[in-house]
Formats: C-alpha cells, sequence, structure tokens
C-alpha cells in the first residue's frame, strides 16, 4: 500500500494530499449517513437549522456552499454522518431546497437516491406570515400550509388564505 501522506514533488517537496484539486473539491466521503445534494445555493445553514444541528452538537458534519452546479447554477451540499433523515426532516429541507436530492449511504456505498417530495398539505412545520391569522393566536390549533407550487415553493395558509413564497425558512416552526 503506498503511503500518499509521505509522497514528494519534483523539487523533493512534500505533497498535500489535501489540498484542493484546481477545479475539484476535495472533500471525505463518509461511511454511513445522509448526504443531501443540490441545496439552492447559500441554504446549507438553513438546512443545518431544520436538522438541529449546531457548532455544540457532537454530529461530523460537511457543508459545501455556493460551488458550481449545472443544474442550479451555485449549489450547497451537506453530510451529516451516522444519520439517516426523517420523513419530517425531508418535508422541511424540501420548503427551502425542492430541487435537492437525498443520497443514503451505508459501508461507503449509495444504497437510496431520490429527490425531495413536498405533500400536498405541511402541518404543523411552518406558521403564517400573516399575523392576524388564527394559527397564530392561542388558539390550540396546528399552523396548516397547502402547498400550490413545488418549485419554486408557493404555499397558502389553509385559514386565512395567506400565501408565502419568499423567506420561507423564517417561517419554519
Amino acid at each position: 500500500m503506498t503511503d500518499f501522506s509521505a509522497m514528494t514533488d519534483k523539487n523533493n517537496e512534500k505533497i498535500d494530499k489535501n489540498k484542493e484539486e484546481p477545479g475539484g473539491l476535495r472533500v471525505k466521503p463518509i461511511n454511513n449517513g445522509t448526504v443531501i445534494d443540490h441545496i439552492a445555493g447559500g441554504q446549507a445553514l438553513n438546512v443545518l437549522k431544520i436538522l438541529g444541528i449546531s457548532g455544540t452538537t457532537g454530529a461530523t458534519v460537511s457543508v459545501v456552499m455556493n460551488v458550481e452546479s449545472k443544474k442550479l447554477g451555485k449549489k450547497d451540499i451537506v453530510k451529516v454522518e451516522d444519520r439517516e433523515l426523517r420523513e419530517e426532516e425531508l418535508n422541511r429541507i424540501a420548503l427551502i431546497a425542492p430541487a435537492a436530492s437525498i443520497n443514503i449511504i451505508r459501508n461507503c456505498k449509495v444504497i437510496e437516491k431520490r429527490p425531495v417530495d413536498l405533500p400536498d398539505e405541511i402541518v404543523g412545520v411552518v406558521r403564517c406570515q400573516n399575523p392576524n391569522c388564527i394559527s397564530n393566536t392561542h388558539e390550540p390549533i396546528k399552523s396548516r400550509m397547502l402547498v400550490k407550487v413545488k418549485n419554486p415553493v408557493l404555499l397558502r395558509c389553509l385559514y386565512c388564505e395567506q400565501p408565502l413564497a419568499d423567506g420561507i425558512a423564517e417561517y419554519l416552526i
């Protein structure tokens, strides 16, 4: 087995194997967990918020932001080791990254790859932006949003019919 960490170039200088290659990314693959790809550029931090991941959690996470993408122009990627996402988490991610794809990794292999998909109705996940809506009062009801368009996301409150399209991450419960 070759020890690449001890390799040298033609000037006998040590080669940094972790150095980013021109035109490419060097992010360590994960053994088990979830890779969320094709997140709209700049939304990776909102994905981390949805997943409850902060700097104080013990999870091993890789975040790549604003990299070139043929599909999106710019995209983000989030890798979370040793965690497979629940359907509720996927639905929340779909609200802010409707073009995202989810890759489940086990033993260093992709065993499942699928796009996120919003259900037709979202209950208790997004609050209405209308402060006078009954769902924003002290009534014992959960917010209910109908998904009118999936990409770009357009929601409509079931109670007051207020639309919500921009800044959805700000209204996540």
